[in-house]
């Protein structure tokens, strides 16, 4: 296992190198640019997403589409995630997190679009699309196609099923002493019951899930910052001081560097928000809307939401616990998470757990279906029920497994997924400027694609 481990240590490395990360915020800019800053639109978004178009093709309102992205992308990522960035890259790891949100929501919304614009009928009927779609019909590209479906598929074992487990088993172990396989065993119950029944459960639990569970948690960090209040500014400074000078931060966080915080700060952003990753795109082509651009601008809230709330957050929390606890250690995300909340009397364990829980549980079934759609594509319907058993499976081994392989094998797969996706975008902006222009600009949203 440690050799493993080490090979999956050097290819993140390479591969999360400042080539990928000049790709990604290159992306997110250029895509911010010429899209004329989709971020001004976000509380449009915010409003379209609450709303039904009726009468259009599609297998789930546009509600339960950002619902379940949000499921896969409202995960680990928003607690330990942050928590190992900052353990990895120190607090400046926190700046460099919430601006890959930021400029991500640029991204979100081109994911979106695409989807619509290639999704395709499946031979049962169903909506599908994503990258691999916009891949083969936007450009005739199938082979790289081929490979975004590949990266997908064995990324939900790692984003999806692996880490999400662990993070529950290790917290519940850490917290309650249960043990991890006992965890892994009612995590595989509960996520067959739901993945089974195809894309329609898997979007009613989450429509039902997700409010809630994202709510009750962002009250909980609220809570927890009017206790801290007095280390907040200080956390807030410290934090984007320390994104470009990070020995800046002092203490256990001596020794991040400029790089390292960067580094750590956007691969956690893309973790958490996934845009650019060319997930949340496979769901959002399920959804019941009337063109291209309205799908795109629900899709882009889902980044807001995540990253530049949630994340934002964790992230103060964190920071601000560790300056009113100086005793708070740096070498584990989990441990560091859980000590971080613990500080807080009476309620600061509850929320975390509640959090963690109910985040990474909804991120196993939103992930499900992503893997199952790009099997799908690669291999057609006869391997989805096999694919779902062995996602399941895979569920408790990632309950019992080593906390750094299973982070390290899914930061690989998430950039070797993310380059197709980004070819695609850039390749394709043309028709990203055209759909935009048609219906956003123009101030034609209520209009229907074919009008």
């Amino acid at each position: 296992m440690e050799a493993i481990n080490d090979f999956f240590v050097q290819l993140s490395s390479i591969i999360w190198g400042w080539p990928m990360i000049i790709l990604l915020l290159g992306t997110h800019l250029y895509l911010t640019i010429i899209l004329r800053f989709p971020q001004r639109h976000i509380f449009k978004a915010i409003r379209l997403s609450v709303k039904r178009d009726n009468g259009v093709s599609g297998d789930v309102s546009q509600f339960a589409s950002l619902a379940t992205a949000l499921a896969a992308t409202i995960g680990t990522g928003n607690i330990i995630g942050v928590a190992t960035a900052i353990a990895l890259g120190g607090p400046g790891a926190v700046l460099w997190c919430w601006l890959t949100g930021v400029f991500g929501i640029s991204t979100k919304y081109a994911e979106g679009l695409l989807a619509i614009k290639y999704r395709q009928k499946n031979s049962h009927g169903r909506t599908v699309g994503g990258p691999m779609y916009a891949l083969e019909y936007g450009l005739g590209w199938k082979w790289l196609a081929v490979l975004f479906s590949l990266f997908t598929a064995l990324a939900a074992f790692g984003i999806g099923s692996t880490v999400q487990a662990n993070a529950i088993a290790t917290l519940t172990y850490e917290s309650y002493g249960i043990s991890p396989t006992i965890t892994g065993c009612v995590l595989c119950l509960l996520t067959a019951a739901v993945v089974l029944g195809g894309i329609k459960n898997i979007a009613r639990v989450c429509s039902m899930l997700v409010p809630f569970m994202a709510l009750f948690y962002t009250a909980g960090c609220i809570y927890i910052i009017g206790i801290n209040a007095a280390y907040i500014w200080p956390a807030i400074k410290l934090i984007c001081v320390s994104a470009f000078s990070p020995n800046a931060a002092g203490g256990g966080f001596i020794g991040a560097t400029v790089m390292m915080a960067a580094r750590y700060g956007i691969a956690r952003g893309l973790f958490s928000n996934e845009s650019g990753l060319g997930s949340a795109p496979i769901v959002a082509a399920a959804a019941k809307t009337r063109n291209p651009v309205r799908q795109a601008l629900v899709s882009s809230s889902g980044t807001f939401w995540d990253t530049v709330v949630i994340c934002a957050l964790t992230g103060i929390v964190i920071v601000s616990s560790v300056l009113a606890y100086p005793d708070i250690t740096f070498d584990n995300g989990a441990v560091l998470t859980k000590v971080a909340f613990s500080k807080i009397p009476v309620v600061g364990t509850p929320i975390l757990t509640f959090g963690l829980v109910t985040f990474a549980f909804s991120t196993i079934l939103g992930w499900c279906y992503y893997g199952e759609k790009a099997m799908e594509y690669l291999k057609g319907n006869r391997w989805v029920i096999a694919y779902r058993i062995i996602y399941i499976i895979a569920v408790f081994i990632g309950s019992v497994m080593n906390l750094t392989i299973v982070w390290n094998f899914a930061d690989c797969m998430n950039a070797l997924m993310a380059l197709p996706n980004l070819i695609s975008l850039i390749a394709l902006s043309g028709i990203l400027i055209h759909e935009t222009r048609k219906f956003l600009w123009k101030g034609r949203l209520d209009r229907y694609e074919d009008n």
